[in-house]
């Protein structure tokens, strides 16, 4: 894992936190490496979380998971504002625990948004915006 320093303003030198990310397709093993590399880098004393997304707790998660148990029916467009917006709401904190030396292993991030849905025909710069 390499860290990257930034000076704080009481010149102090903190180490930021990794942000590891794992994509793929469903049920490729996703969540069991995730969990593999939480224990190992645990085990090497870092200060690492596993997240995952769609994060279903939050207000969005919870219209997200509607949708993915076919409860609603939304455009493409839509549910794929709502995944970005999901990881939106999650942004500040995982700025605050990257910033303080916490790094986070990500089960899903931007990308599978991109490939779900330009698979469905959405263009793909679009869904990277």
């Amino acid at each position: 894992c390499s860290q990257k320093v930034h000076m704080e303003s009481n010149g102090e030198i903190k180490a930021r936190g990794a942000l590891i990310v794992l994509e793929g397709l469903d049920r490729s093993g996703k969540t069991s490496q995730s969990a593999r590399l939480l224990s190992y880098l645990n085990n090497l004393g870092y200060r690492v979380e596993s997240w995952r997304f769609p994060d279903r707790d939050t207000a969005v998660g919870k219209m997200i998971s509607s949708y993915l148990t076919n409860q609603s029916q939304l455009d493409d467009h839509t549910i794929h504002l709502l995944f970005s917006a999901n990881r939106w709401e999650k942004r500040s904190l995982m700025e605050a625990k990257l910033k303080s030396g916490i790094s986070l292993i990500v089960d899903r991030y931007s990308y599978s948004g991109v490939a779900f849905s330009s698979a469905k025909g959405l263009d793909i710069e679009w869904c990277k915006a």
